[in-house]
This record gives C-alpha cells, structure tokens and sequence, in this order.
C-alpha cells in the first residue's frame, strides 16, 4: 500500500510541475511578442519617384538673408584622405582626367550637363574656372530655407555634399547665381529632370523648404517626365 501512496504522489508532483512549467512559458511568450523592442521591424515602401519626393518637402516663404556669407558653410572646401571636395568632384564627374601627385585634377574633359557642352578642362590660373563646382540647391537659397538655423558643423556637411554638387560649365554656374527653380534652369533641358530631382533630393536629406514658386516650377519640369527618380545619396 506504501508503495501505491508514493507512486501517486510522485504523479501527482510530476503533473503539477509539468503545468507549472507550461503556464511559465506561456507568459514569458505573451511578454515577448508583446514587447515593440523585440518585434520584427515592418518594412515599407518608400517611393523613388521625384515627384513623390516634392510632396514631402515643406512649401514656406523665403526667410531674410540676413547674415549670410559663404563663410557660413565653412571657408574651404573639406579635405578628404588629402584631396578637396573641388578635386573628388572634378574626378568624379569628368572623364580622361589625369591627377597630380598633390590630389590635383590638371586635366580632364566635361560632358557639361546645364549647357549640354563639351569643355576641355586644364588646371591654370586662366582655365581653372571654365568647369566649377556648382551647388545645386545654392547654399544662399539653403540658408534661406532652413540653413540658418543648422550647427555650422551641419552646414559644412551640406556644403561638402556630393549630392550637392555638380562640375558645371562656369559660365553656366555664374548665370544661375543663387536661384532656384523658379528663377534659374539649365539651358540644357534634357537634363532638367535629373536637376530638379537632385535638388528634391538635397531639400529632402536636409529638411530644407521649398517657396510656392519653386515648387510650382520643379513640378512643372518633372510633370514632362512622372517617372523621373530621385537620385541616390
């Protein structure tokens, strides 16, 4: 009889610690998917299309140009891994370009997108400025539309962007000055899609604004071409 009594307590034990055991890991499972931290993250679509991207951006009036200066976005060019912006730029967007032992670019051919002319570039005090480096959302408009209120830090990033920035013919980039879309547009209108959405592209990173004008105009290009993507960082 002994021998009963202890074997249905040694059952009885075994189911108790059994339920015990199944209830712990019910809750400590509800807990878990129930914690935002440790769910899977929901992926989403983010749409490439320009014109998707110009619905983000904010449309506000243009503020004073009170004290700006190009100082504001930093007093030279970056130096990365012993080259300048002007020089990583010049190297990227021309061809056949050959390089000095100082990071120079000392020659090379541009296939100039505003202008849709071919310039043969040559580094001199008289050539240099035939091909320059155009910031494409004019850090004059930027600082206008939201800038000013950026750590210089940020505004040196900005600056040295090579989102931001485009070899240009420099007679091109001199014309543009510090408009926008609404004032200035390549001549070269095979080529103002992709300029439009560059600078989509640029408002977008920085969280910088754009007037009604302006937003009118980039809408008015990139309604010729609804599938125009953004370009990427």
């Amino acid at each position: 009889m002994i021998d009963i009594y202890r074997k249905r307590r040694f059952v009885l034990v075994f189911i108790l610690l059994v339920f015990f055991i199944f209830v712990v890991t019910i809750n400590t499972s509800s807990k878990i998917s129930t914690n935002p931290s440790l769910e899977k993250p929901k992926l989403t679509s983010v749409s490439k299309i320009a014109l998707d991207g110009l619905k983000n951006i904010k449309i506000k009036g243009r503020a004073p140009k009170t004290n700006y200066s190009r100082d504001q976005f930093g007093k030279s060019w970056n130096i990365k891994n012993g080259c300048d912006t002007r020089n990583i730029i010049l190297n990227r967007d021309l061809i056949n370009t050959v390089v000095d032992n100082d990071c120079n670019v000392s020659s090379g051919t541009l296939n100039d997108p505003y202008t849709g002319k071919i310039i043969q570039f040559k580094r001199g005090s008289g050539t240099s400025s035939l091909v320059q480096i155009d910031h494409v959302v004019s850090l004059s408009d930027a600082w206008q539309k939201g800038a000013q209120q950026f750590s210089s830090d940020m505004r040196i990033s900005l600056a040295n962007d090579s989102l931001e920035l485009l070899a240009v013919d420099g007679k091109a980039n001199l014309q543009k000055s510090d408009g926008d879309a609404a004032t200035w547009l390549p001549s070269n209108k095979a080529f103002r899609c992709q300029y439009v959405a560059r600078q989509i592209a640029v408002k977008k990173k920085y969280d910088l604004w754009v007037t009604q004008s302006e937003h009118d105009a980039i809408q008015d290009v990139l309604k010729t071409c609804p599938n125009q993507l953004l370009p990427i960082p």
